[in-house]
């Protein structure tokens, strides 16, 4: 089904821009069911059309987009969002407003189609109702939807598990899932078998094999994690770097 589009923005070309853009993007397809040049008229729009996902810019006259996003979390079946904004600097608050993604002007067609399918995959594991259980056997799995497809994946398999914006990538060697859940349920029902490693990432116990100092140009010396399995290294904070060495030597 087609995701049904509202698009916020105080300035016409660039809902223009926007809606053209929507139309020429596929897989999923997008319907513009609505446009919006303020908050007010925003949530007229959504309480009108049923909307499921907002192209929302950060900065227009009277509320502004980050406060908008955050009074749609409040509502019972909030829609998607994802901001459109020339003001790289919101990335961060975004992130805090569980936002899909984050896209910059001037908006590329081929970003734009990658965020409507990062909103496919995360509507579609919600919908799907995830969920976590133990089987008969005693496993312990993750019940992940994607596609219309329910898939069971152990958690005996799953090296990492990291936060992505509004949802959770749970990574085996062989692919990538997404999880719609909360890190913080996760860690707390599954702390026997993983450790937090940053505010953003559990990983498994069986699977670190090392901790080693990193230095970034940008952020200077810091730790990452070296996993079994994948070549990515995974950053540590210095708060967790403890537990994680517990864990190396476990």
């Amino acid at each position: 089904m087609a995701l049904k589009v509202l698009i916020v923005d105080d300035e016409a070309l660039a809902r223009s821009r926007l809606r053209t853009l929507l139309g020429e993007c596929t897989e999923p397809r997008a319907d513009v069911v609505g446009e919006a040049a303020n908050a007010v008229q925003a949530m007229e729009q959504i309480q009108r059309t049923g909307c499921n996902l907002v192209l929302l810019d950060v900065r227009m006259p009277g509320v502004d987009g980050v406060t908008l996003a955050s009074t749609l979390r409040q509502m019972a079946a909030p829609p998607s969002v994802v901001f459109v904004t020339a003001y790289a600097e919101h990335a961060v608050e975004a992130f805090e407003l569980e936002a899909v993604d984050y896209l910059t002007k001037p908006v590329r067609r081929e970003r734009l189609q990658q965020a409507l399918q990062k909103v496919e995959r995360v509507r579609s594991a919600a919908e799907g109702a995830s969920s976590m259980e133990t089987n008969s056997a005693g496993s312990e799995s993750l019940i992940i939807q994607e596609r219309g497809r329910s898939e069971r994946v152990a958690l005996s398999d799953v090296i990492y598990l990291k936060a992505e914006l509004k949802y959770i990538t749970v990574r085996t060697a062989e692919k990538e899932h997404i999880f719609d859940g909360a890190l913080s349920d996760l860690e707390q029902r599954f702390a026997h078998l993983f450790v937090r490693v940053h505010r953003n990432a559990l990983v498994a116990r069986r699977a670190v094999r090392a901790v080693e100092k990193h230095n970034d140009p940008v952020e200077g010396e810091g730790w990452t994690v070296r996993l079994d399995g994948v070549d990515e290294r995974l950053a540590v904070s210095r708060r967790q770097l403890a537990a994680v060495r517990e864990a190396l030597m476990s």
